[in-house]
C-alpha cells in the first residue's frame, strides 16, 4: 500500500495523530530520498572527471632526475593518511599528482572530490566545504552536502589553498584536528574520513611569514610536501610529452603524426614554458589541429609571443628565442661534459640528431667541444 493511498484511508477514519504522523515520516523519507540523489549525482560527476584525467597522469612521466624524485615520493606517501601539501608553478601538474596519489592509495576505491579555492566566492567557501542547512541563509532552499561530507572515507583534493580567507582557516584547522565537520546553519557535528591533499603555486611558507597564512594551519598541512618542478628545468622530459601528446591528440583529432620536425623539437626544447606543461599541451594541440601530413611543425612566432625576456644589466628585455635556443644548447652540452653523441650526450638530452644539433651549433656560433666522442 501506497502511502498516500494510507494516509487517505486514515483521513476517512478520522485519525488524525496517525496522519500526522504518516506525513511526517514521509518528509523525512523524501529529504533523505533527496540527499541520496544529490550524493549519487556527485558521484557520478567526480568518477567522470577522474576517468578523463586518468590518461593526464602520463604528463608525469619523464626520466629526469626531478621527475623520478616526484614519483618516488608519491609512492612513499600514497599508503599512507598523511597529509600532502603539493607546491609548484601553474600548469605543472600539481592536480595530477594528488590524482595519482589517490589511484594508489588504499582510498582509491572512494571518490577524489576536488576543490578549486580560488574559483569559489569567499563567501561560499563555507558552504561548499561543509554544506548547509535549508534557511542557512538566504538561497539556501534545501540542505546541501559539502565538499568533506562527499569525500568521506575517499581524498579531499583543495587547489590554491593559499586563496581560503582567514576565517575559513580557522575552521579548516579544526576540522583537521577533530575530524568533524557542522553544516552551515546546522550545530549537530558530523565526522567526516578524509585524507587531505593540498596545493598551491604560491610560497606557502612565505605567505604565513607575511602573515596572510595560519602557522598553525600552515605546519598542519605541510606534512608532506612535495614540489613540482617546472617544465624548464626538465627539458629532456620534453620529448616524452610531446610524443604522449601526439598520441592523445591524435586519437581525439583522428589524425596520424608520425614523428616531430627536428627543428620543431629543437625549438620546444629551447624555449623556457613559462605556462610549463599546461601551456605545451594547449602547443601541440594547436599544431596538430593545422598539421598536413605525417609530419608534426612548430611556428617559431608561437613561442616568441609569449617567450619571457631575460632583462640586462640596464633593465632592458634582450632575450629572444635565438638567445634561448642557444642558451639551452650550452647548457646541454656543459651537463654531458661536452659529448653529443651517445644516449648520454647532448643531442639525446635535447631530443635531436647529433648531426642536426651539430647545425645548430654552427648557426649559432657555437664551438664543437673538443672532448665530443663519437
Amino acid at each position: 500500500m501506497s502511502i498516500d493511498v494510507e494516509a487517505r484511508r486514515l483521513v476517512e477514519t478520522h485519525d488524525v495523530q496517525s496522519v500526522a504522523a504518516l506525513l511526517s515520516d514521509n518528509a523525512a523519507l523524501r529529504e533523505q530520498l533527496a540527499e541520496l540523489q544529490a550524493r549519487l549525482t556527485a558521484d557520478v560527476s567526480y568518477l567522470r572527471d577522474e576517468i578523463k584525467a586518468e590518461r593526464g597522469l602520463r604528463s608525469l612521466s619523464g626520466d629526469s632526475a626531478v621527475m623520478k624524485a616526484v614519483r618516488h615520493a608519491i609512492s612513499q606517501v600514497a599508503p599512507t593518511d598523511s597529509t600532502v601539501l603539493i607546491q609548484g608553478e601553474t600548469g605543472t601538474g600539481k592536480e595530477l599528482v594528488a590524482r595519482a596519489i589517490h589511484q594508489v592509495s588504499p582510498r582509491r576505491q572512494r571518490l577524489l572530490v576536488t576543490v578549486n579555492c580560488a574559483a569559489l566566492a569567499p563567501h561560499l567557501v563555507a558552504s561548499e566545504l561543509f554544506g548547509h542547512e535549508a534557511g542557512a541563509f538566504t538561497g539556501a532552499a534545501k540542505r546541501r552536502i559539502g565538499r568533506f561530507e562527499l569525500a568521506h572515507q575517499g581524498t579531499l583534493f583543495l587547489d590554491e589553498i593559499a586563496e581560503i580567507p582567514p576565517e575559513l582557516q580557522t575552521m579548516l584547522l579544526r576540522v583537521l584536528q577533530e575530524k568533524t565537520i557542522e553544516r552551515v546553519g546546522g550545530n549537530a557535528p558530523i565526522a567526516v574520513d578524509v585524507r587531505l591533499i593540498a596545493a598551491t603555486h604560491q610560497d606557502l611558507s612565505q605567505a604565513e611569514a607575511d602573515g596572510r597564512f595560519r602557522a598553525d594551519l600552515f605546519y598542519r598541512l605541510n606534512v608532506f610536501p612535495i614540489r613540482i618542478p617546472p617544465l624548464r628545468e626538465r627539458r629532456e622530459d620534453i620529448p616524452d610529452l610531446v610524443r604522449h601528446f601526439l598520441l592523445h591528440f591524435g586519437r581525439r583529432l583522428n589524425k596520424s603524426i608520425e614523428r616531430v620536425a627536428p627543428s620543431a623539437l629543437a625549438l620546444l626544447s629551447a624555449y623556457d614554458w613559462p605556462g610549463n606543461v599546461r601551456e605545451l599541451e594547449n602547443l601541440i594541440e594547436r599544431a596538430m589541429i593545422i598539421a598536413d601530413g605525417n609530419v608534426l611543425n612548430i611556428d617559431a612566432s608561437w613561442l616568441a609571443v609569449s617567450s619571457p625576456r631575460i632583462p640586462n644589466a640596464d633593465g632592458q628585455s634582450t632575450s629572444t628565442l635565438r638567445d634561448q635556443e642557444r642558451q639551452a644548447i650550452i647548457d646541454a652540452l656543459d651537463a654531458c661534459a661536452g659529448k653529443i653523441y651517445g644516449p648520454d650526450g647532448a643531442a639525446a638530452r635535447l631530443g635531436v640528431k647529433p648531426t642536426t644539433l651539430y647545425g645548430k651549433m654552427k648557426r649559432l656560433g657555437i664551438r664543437s667541444p673538443k672532448n665530443d666522442a663519437r
